[in-house]
């Protein structure tokens, strides 16, 4: 939970750092403003994937199920800056399946704090295997990180990959394969 007065005094702080006048017209609302998106983007320390994980169907499909480009907006925890893409879930189901919308409930949960994206990808892959009675699950993340694209080396375009592995698919190359071929459709 953020502690709103603390966050809107740290942001007025920042500003005086900056060499602005926090009192000036333009900028007397951002410490609320800044405080209260701060709020919003870092909602996901506050919940519990599992929730999310826990809505299941029973089924007879034991294929691979694939829910791709779920959109994403995350902040880099080195630097406070968005980073955002997609990030594609393949599982190969048991008995059960979870709800479409609940994975990308679960990506949401995990980018809406400060992340990385390695980690991030991770994060969902383990929450996958906890939850369901899954034999393996893959998540792919593509995304744009504006800590490189607008500061630093400034290579605005350039997308990050990752791809956590669980289960049968962390050593079954042609099964990997299968679900990045689908991916790039």
């Amino acid at each position: 939970m953020i502690n709103q007065e603390k966050a809107e005094q740290a942001v007025r702080d920042l500003l005086v750092a900056l060499g602005e006048d926090a009192d000036r017209d333009g900028l007397v609302e951002t410490p609320k403003r800044v405080a209260s998106m701060y709020a919003e983007l870092l909602a996901g320390r506050d919940t519990d994937p599992s929730v999310h994980l826990s809505k299941r169907f029973p089924v007879e499909h034991s294929g691979l199920l694939l829910e791709k480009d779920i959109p994403f907006y995350s902040l880099c925890e080195h630097h406070l800056l968005p980073f955002y893409g997609v990030a594609h879930i393949a599982y190969l189901p048991g008995k059960e399946v979870v709800g479409l919308s609940k994975l990308a409930r679960t990506v949401e949960s995990f980018a809406r704090r400060l992340q990385l994206q390695e980690q991030m990808g991770e994060q969902i892959a383990d929450a996958m295997m906890a939850e369901l009675a899954t034999t393996g699950v893959m998540v792919v993340i593509t995304a744009e990180h504006l800590c490189m694209t607008m500061r630093g080396v400034k290579k605005p375009g350039s997308k990050t990959t990752t791809i956590a592995t669980r289960g049968c698919f962390t050593d079954d190359l042609a099964r990997q394969d299968q679900v990045l071929a689908l991916i790039a459709r």
